[in-house]
């Protein structure tokens, strides 16, 4: 039998992509205080909430990236950060890690 490839991609922004200090743009919910790493289905799902998304666009640069659900994760637990798949309004339909 083979190995079956998984390949769930999702969606996230990148501050300041291709520089050193390039990093997933994450946030911290003020009610939990538990900090999180949005991520989208789509990249026009991504494109819609980024509009509403809190950011400093007068100092810092953002892109949207594809990225594959397993190295997410693994980038994500190196942070102690979660995942949360939010809608292009910002609300959150599930918990990915």
């Amino acid at each position: 039998m083979k190995d079956q490839i998984n390949d769930d991609w999702y969606y996230v922004v990148i501050q300041n992509p291709g520089i050193s200090n390039e990093h997933f743009l994450g946030y911290t919910d003020p009610e939990t205080e538990k900090t999180f790493i949005p991520v989208f289905k789509t990249k026009e799902i991504a494109q819609q909430c980024f509009l509403i998304m809190p950011k400093d666009i007068m100092n810092e640069k953002y892109e949207i990236h594809a990225i594959l659900k397993d190295d997410l994760i693994e980038q994500a637990q190196n942070t102690d950060y979660e995942i949360l798949l939010l809608d292009e309004k910002g609300r959150v339909i599930e918990k990915i890690s």
